[in-house]
């Protein structure tokens, strides 16, 4: 009896590894040992007390397979993915920040000149002077 019980928990573990790997993780579990002994119906302490190369299998597994860049969760994948997306759009609004501040710099140079040269050119229309050696004549009012 405790053998057949032994290889029934043992058969079980097997099958909620092969689940939790393969990514068929149900809803409210991850791809972890928790996961594992919920999904197998073994208690964590008999996993740890009685299974522990199944243990260590599992995590071997699961460590081989974020190393190759696959998530057994996907969920955990979606997660890396967004943080990434998130670093990225983090990045590109530090340019932005950056340009917009050089264009707002821009605009108010150019404006300054604008209003610079329009004041001269309002100042040479109010009162022409002569210019010494030119060949600029002024000419009769209308």
């Amino acid at each position: 009896m405790p053998g057949e019980r032994h290889a029934d928990a043992e058969v079980r573990l097997r099958a909620a590894m092969q689940q939790l790997l393969a990514g068929d993780v149900p809803e409210g579990l991850k791809c972890d040992v928790k996961s594992l002994c919920t999904l197998s119906g073994v208690p964590r302490a008999t996993l740890y007390r009685a299974y522990p190369h199944l243990k260590a299998e599992f995590e071997q597994h699961r460590a081989g397979a974020q190393e190759a860049g696959q998530q057994p969760d996907p969920r955990l994948a979606q997660i890396e993915r967004l943080k990434a997306e998130v670093a990225e759009l983090r990045a590109r609004l530090g340019r932005m920040n950056v340009e917009i501040t050089d264009l707002q710099a821009f605009r108010t140079q150019a404006l300054s000149r604008l209003a610079a040269q329009h004041d001269e050119i309002t100042a040479l229309r109010q009162s022409p002077q002569p210019i010494p050696n030119a060949t600029v004549h002024t000419l009769p009012p209308r």
